[in-house]
């Protein structure tokens, strides 16, 4: 039972680690697919809604200055560009991204 148990254990840890191994690249730039999906709900954007007039859509500028941003994106934030990187970072196809199907995605 013990080992049954551990073993459990050991999948739902190598599970929890490999989620977070998946790298979106956006230039120089690498970010966790967990802050691209965060930064996908802080500006309301998906592959799922990517027919959205883009006005409706919340500005970089205000994504950038949201405490709720993941730290990692902060230093993509001040450089020149960014609006366009966060635009197309936005738009990346997270389920397509999972299987590493994608070509911005890494790390599977």
């Amino acid at each position: 039972m013990k080992t049954m148990l551990s073993t459990i254990a050991l999948l739902i840890l190598a599970l929890g680690l490999a989620s977070e191994a998946v790298q979106v690249q956006e230039g120089e730039f690498s970010f966790s697919l967990e802050a691209v999906r965060k930064l996908q709900e802080l500006t309301g954007s998906s592959s799922v809604t990517g027919k959205q007039n883009p006005r409706l859509r919340t500005s970089t500028v205000s994504v950038c200055a949201d405490p709720a941003l993941p730290q990692e994106f902060l230093p993509l934030c001040v450089q020149k560009g960014s609006t366009m990187s966060l635009s197309r970072l936005a738009m990346v196809p997270l389920d397509v991204c999972e299987i590493c199907a994608f070509a911005a995605c890494t790390g599977c």
